[in-house]
């Protein structure tokens, strides 16, 4: 077997090295002409075989070099070009009466950078063509600078207006109230089919909550809504919803929402936070809860505000502000409801009544926990039986007077 060699066309200095070229030669190299290669030595090597065939892709031919004046001339001539067109476009944007059809051959002829022409012509251009005319003879010519129109917008109509007159804040304001609303509809007694579920009726009664508590809020621009309310309305809506008398439950939501405005006279400033701080504010009746335990239950006020250092702001305030509702089951919730409704003093000193008889009955725990534990009882308080808590309570309301 004969061991081939590698073609010595291959080993020609052509591949190893790269001739010197001049000017010229690089010219004649990317001539785009075809011609007859040049040997790279004079003697040619000898070719036992052909090579195999070569695609060549022959490069465009460059063109010939300008002098460094002509390009400064050519340069020259497109800059005073450009100068002379963009003068011509201002001046004619500047008329009061714009000839459209000149404006137009000039712009295609390209708009110069600068100065703001090519916006200016766009936004014409583009408003005209979104125009009842459409063809360039029907508008030979038009008034105005070409801008697009304006309206002047005050800041108390901006969307991102925060002025209380504002429209678009008030509309914001309302979207997030109206969500928080149906949040809180949604979370109402989760256990009851009246108010939870996918029933018909079960949707009829939140859809009812939610117009109360929206219409509530248009009206009480100072509260709005507060979150919590929800829990305040639903004892008052189911009660009235479950009338025997077909005509009364008929109207349930119109009676609930006057009975709940009326509710809330008597204690809407404790949802308000600029009044937090105030004599009638939520502080101020969480006071008053305390100076009520420290005139009944000395021992049992000092251990908790003094010893363990328990704040009542910590329990008393969700216990005042939903009224009880969430401390004690639904029908205990009614029950508590009745007393402090029917009481002819009115029902918020029946209520810290009621708060501070809720925790002599637990004052044996309490005086033997400290502030965990004594916090995570009145925080999550026990069951009880609720006709004797009325009754501690009411006991308190007669050594009060005696």
């Amino acid at each position: 077997m004969v061991k081939k060699r590698v073609p010595d066309w291959l080993n020609s200095s052509l591949w190893s090295a790269s001739p010197s070229v001049t000017e010229d030669d690089r010219f004649q190299r990317y001539d785009s002409k075809p011609s007859t290669p040049t040997p790279p030595s004079p003697v040619a090597p000898p070719v036992p075989e052909p090579p195999p065939a070569v695609v060549q892709i022959e490069p465009p031919k460059p063109e010939p070099k300008e002098s460094v004046n002509n390009v400064h001339d050519a340069s020259s001539d497109s800059s005073a070009e450009d100068i002379s067109r963009q003068a011509q476009l201002l001046a004619e944007l500047s008329k009061k009466v714009i000839n459209v059809r000149e404006l137009r051959r000039l712009a295609s002829q390209g708009i110069p950078d600068g100065a703001g022409i090519r916006s200016t012509v766009w936004k014409s251009e583009i408003t005209r063509r979104l125009g009842k005319s459409t063809s360039p003879d029907d508008e030979p010519k038009s008034e105005g600078s070409g801008m697009l129109s304006r309206s002047e917008i005050t800041h108390g109509e901006h969307p991102l207006s925060l002025g209380k007159t504002s429209i678009w804040n008030q509309f914001f304001q309302d979207t997030e109230i109206i969500e928080q609303i149906d949040r809180d509809v949604k979370r109402t007694h989760p256990d009851m089919n009246f108010f939870s579920g996918d029933t018909p009726c079960a949707k009829a009664n939140q859809e009812a909550l939610r117009n109360i508590l929206i219409v509530f809020a248009k009206l009480n621009p100072g509260i709005r809504y507060v979150q919590g309310m929800n829990e305040i309305l639903a004892p008052l809506f189911y009660v009235f919803k479950n009338d025997p008398d077909e005509e009364n439950a008929a109207s349930a939501e119109a009676d609930t929402f006057f009975c709940f405005v009326e509710l809330l006279s008597g204690f809407r400033d404790h949802f308000c936070q600029q009044l937090d701080n105030s004599v009638v504010g939520i502080r101020s009746t969480i006071t008053r809860l305390s100076q009520l335990l420290k005139e009944h239950d000395g021992e049992l006020w000092r251990h908790l505000e003094i010893t363990t250092k328990v704040n009542p702001q910590f329990y008393a305030f969700r216990w005042i502000t939903l009224l009880l509702t969430q401390e004690f089951n639904f029908a205990d919730s009614l029950h508590i409801w009745d007393t402090l409704l029917s009481d002819p003093e009115g029902p918020q000193e029946t209520l810290l009544r009621i708060c501070c008889a809720m925790l002599i009955l637990v004052r044996r725990r309490l005086l033997a926990g400290d502030f965990t534990s004594n916090l995570k009882l009145l925080q999550n308080y026990p069951s009880t039986n609720i006709s004797h808590l009325l009754y501690v309570a009411n006991k308190l309301r007669a050594q009060s007077t005696g």
